[in-house]
């Protein structure tokens, strides 16, 4: 493998992968380095559900075959309050495509099999991956594989290594403003056996609190629930999570069906983003610089557009030595994240119960339910958001 090369991407997640394949689309060089193995990436179960310009994306990528054969179009939610049930048509009301349910699994599957049949440079099981000289014309990546030791120089590095990578870490002191919350709340998630029928997404909330019933596939199931961030997955044997899925999401007419429990996990609920996005030659994508709380669907569709808003900048930086692009980065992508913070932090208060909330915050939260329920004004608001800004 070369030792030089025009962008090194530190991490083969989704956003990594996706912005290797559109920099290989645009002919411009680029090697992928991971610290986990091929298996590891592959077997991470996160988001599902993708706006229509993450598909539109994905398409345009040549990798969205299984995504159009196997994905499920999404046009609407239910939001279920204190046993009512309001149905909201997302993608009428915004005037949008359909959203497409298909897991970041099979996203992250479909770009690695995509780039090991090109032969572009892809790494795992990297160790002792650090980055240094980002403010020169020539940073470089250095890393360990195979039992050697490896320097890697580009003209650029993508920090596509996650909330816990060493991109953001390698940044001075100082130089980012960082803004995070931490939630009284976690969500045990599980991954069930269950024929579902309808593609209607499923967020519920009442006197014992959240839930929530996503799809990956017809077969495949991901339900949710709220619970305390202490709680450990031992606490929730199956038969106590479906009791307390049939009680939070009950509503007349309807019954929630069982299936095989297949995975189990949970996970914090944060906000946090860190700017700006770059320093010198090191740009920031994805969790790296920016989290949400899952309620929204927007950690994956974010990761998508920073990637997006990269490759083009980076295509006019290589084919005409023009940088603008590169220096409005930070500022293009953070716009889209704030709102899609925002979303997300409504979505979540909204929708949860807060351990350290009042009467009058509930009762505060059951109008601002109701009012969703029953307004098109504030439903289409939610519409627009929950398919997504253009870029």
């Amino acid at each position: 493998m070369a030792d030089t090369t025009q962008v090194a991407i530190v991490g083969a997640g989704p956003a990594g992968l996706l912005l290797g394949r559109l920099l290989e689309q645009l002919g411009i060089e680029n090697v992928i380095l991971e610290n986990r193995s091929r298996e590891y990436c592959e077997s991470r179960i996160r988001a599902g559900v993708l706006e229509p310009g993450t598909r539109k994306t994905l398409l345009e990528a040549g990798i969205g075959d299984r995504m159009v054969r196997d994905g499920i179009l999404h046009g609407g939610i239910n939001l279920r309050f204190y046993g009512e049930n309001h149905h909201i048509a997302v993608d009428k009301l915004a005037g949008s495509d359909p959203l497409t349910i298909y897991g970041q699994t099979e996203i992250v599957k479909d770009l690695i099999a995509a780039r090991i049949e090109t032969e572009v440079p892809l790494l795992f099981e990297c160790e002792d991956v650090s980055v240094d000289d980002l403010t020169s014309d020539q940073p470089v990546v250095r890393y360990q594989h195979g039992g050697r030791e490896y320097e890697l120089r580009a003209a650029v590095i993508a920090g596509c290594d996650g909330f816990h990578g060493i991109c953001r870490q390698s940044i001075p002191a100082g130089v980012q403003q960082t803004w995070a919350r931490e939630y009284p709340f976690a969500w045990l998630g599980i991954m069930a056996e269950i024929f579902t029928p309808d593609d209607e997404l499923i967020y519920a909330i009442n006197e014992r609190g959240f839930a929530l019933r996503s799809l990956r596939s017809r077969q495949l199931s991901r339900l949710y629930i709220q619970v305390e961030p202490s709680e450990q997955v031992g606490d929730w044997p199956d038969a106590r999570i479906w009791e307390e899925l049939h009680l939070r999401l009950a509503t007349p007419g309807w019954s929630l069906p069982e299936g095989p429990v297949i995975e189990k996990g949970i996970t914090p609920m944060r906000s946090f983003v860190a700017a700006p996005m770059r320093y010198g030659a090191l740009f920031l994508a994805g969790d790296a610089a920016h989290i949400v709380p899952p309620t929204g669907a927007k950690g994956l569709n974010l990761a998508a557009s920073d990637v997006t808003i990269l490759s083009a900048a980076l295509d006019r930086f290589f084919s005409d030595s023009d940088a603008s692009g590169l220096d409005t980065y930070s500022d293009d992508c953070l716009r889209r994240v704030w709102r899609a913070q925002h979303f997300s932090w409504w979505m979540t208060q909204m929708l949860h119960l807060d351990p350290n909330d009042d009467a009058y915050g509930r009762e505060l939260q059951r109008s601002q339910l109701q009012y969703v329920g029953t307004s098109l004004a504030a439903q289409t608001t939610l519409a627009e958001n929950y398919v997504g800004l253009d870029l």
